[in-house]
């Protein structure tokens, strides 16, 4: 079990860096970071709480966004489910964000910024499963 959550933590980081690198040296790059921000802060407005502080909540979000991607990773990219689960998930943060109430536009208002972030999730997918290979 804990080979599947090194895996899927392995994932996760990838996932993050590649969005990070890209996010900050490109133009219209995905900002999954502002989705997650935003659903971090609505999802706090429920028991009268806010991060105000944007470092803060940046950091916040990134380690609920390891945490979370790490364990949807280790769940799913370990099996027979691997690279589906890359794509089903990029897809998810694509179309979700809107019927949550969330501003999708940093994910999803051009088909460059769409294709890029199922594209990620995948990239995910498939080192979460390359590690999970080598350590099992």
């Amino acid at each position: 079990m804990y080979k599947k959550i090194l895996a899927g933590l392995g994932g996760a980081i990838a996932v993050n860096l590649l969005h990070e690198a890209i996010r900050k040296n490109f133009d219209n790059a995905p900002q999954i970071n502002k989705v997650g921000e935003e659903a971090l802060n609505k999802a706090l407005d429920k028991v009268d709480m806010k991060i105000t502080n944007p470092d803060q909540l940046y950091a916040a979000t990134l380690a609920g966004d390891v945490i979370g991607n790490g364990i949807y990773y280790a769940t799913t990219a370990t099996s027979g489910f691997n690279v589906a689960s890359g794509l089903l998930m990029g897809l998810g943060t694509v179309a979700l964000p809107e019927k949550l109430g969330l501003d999708d536009s940093p994910v999803a208002s051009t088909t460059e910024k769409k294709v890029m972030t199922v594209a990620y999730y995948l990239f995910g997918a498939i080192v979460t499963k390359w590690i999970y290979d080598k350590i099992k």
